[in-house]
């Protein structure tokens, strides 16, 4: 019998299944922090999480509700300021996989979290940065865990706060950009890739969808790479840590 999941779920399993034993990750709150410590359960108990706030090494014994959450402070290597989080861990080129959202996401991989519309009169004003920007120009690995849609995948975002593959037709290597760029976008339907071009393309499936359900929630005309990939869905034992021991408040599994 099929493990029955929630699309939360299966992104939290799938980009867990990208993260390596002892690599450093620079982790921020939400599905890819449980992806973390599902990883850290599974297949990479050495795995090393820095969060924004401060905590190196951190090994909370609960769900954290924000990167301030004392859970975070207890059994950490240890507790910096903000200021060398970013000076000599991100910036020192010493952070091996940077996790992203948004609220948009292009065609090459740009993120806004800024400004919804014009940015001299917004729709909607969208926290900001924060620290994504430096992960994104810095990380030497980025992925990026978003719900497909519409709104979310434009052609074209409003407002670049975080650079992707390219930005304004320029590439990150004509930018000077030291980090690799979103190397996998994680969603609730699929997997996108960057091509050599680094526009992001269709690279895998998840079970029961297919191509043309995930070109209906993205602004612009898909690119297939073949052969087409699949995904697993999560395992029993995933799913059961994610609802029992990691979420089991469902502060982020929600839906």
């Amino acid at each position: 019998m099929a493990t029955e999941y929630t699309p939360s779920e299966m992104m939290a399993a799938v980009a867990a299944r990208e993260l390596k034993d002892g690599e450093v990750v620079f982790v921020g709150i939400g599905l890819p922090n449980l992806a973390c410590n599902l990883a850290r359960a599974t297949h990479a108990p050495n795995l090393v999480l820095i969060y924004e706030s401060g905590a190196v090494g951190a090994v909370p014994e609960r769900l954290p509700v924000s990167i301030g959450d004392p859970a975070l402070v207890t059994g950490s290597l240890m507790v910096a300021p903000m200021t060398d989080i970013f000076q000599y861990f991100l910036q020192n080129g010493r952070i091996q996989v940077g996790f992203l959202g948004g609220a948009q996401l292009d065609r090459w991989g740009n993120i806004n979290t800024t400004v919804v519309g014009p940015y001299e009169k917004p729709k909607v004003r969208l926290p900001g940065s924060g620290g994504a920007s430096e992960i994104a120009v810095h990380a030497k690995r980025m992925l990026v865990v978003m719900k497909l849609g519409k709104r979310a995948f434009p052609a074209d975002v409003d407002f670049i706060t975080s650079p992707g593959m390219r930005c304004k037709g320029k590439s990150r290597k004509e930018l000077g950009l030291p980090g690799s760029g979103p190397v996998k976008v994680v969603t609730d339907r699929c997997i996108l890739e960057p091509n050599a071009e680094g526009e992001l393309e269709l690279t895998a499936l998840y079970p029961g969808f297919t191509v043309e359900q995930v070109q209906a929630e993205v602004g612009w005309p898909l690119k297939v790479r073949a052969p087409l990939g699949t995904v697993a869905g999560p395992t029993a034992a995933e799913v059961r840590l994610l609802r029992e021991k990691l979420d089991p408040q469902k502060l982020f599994l929600k839906g």
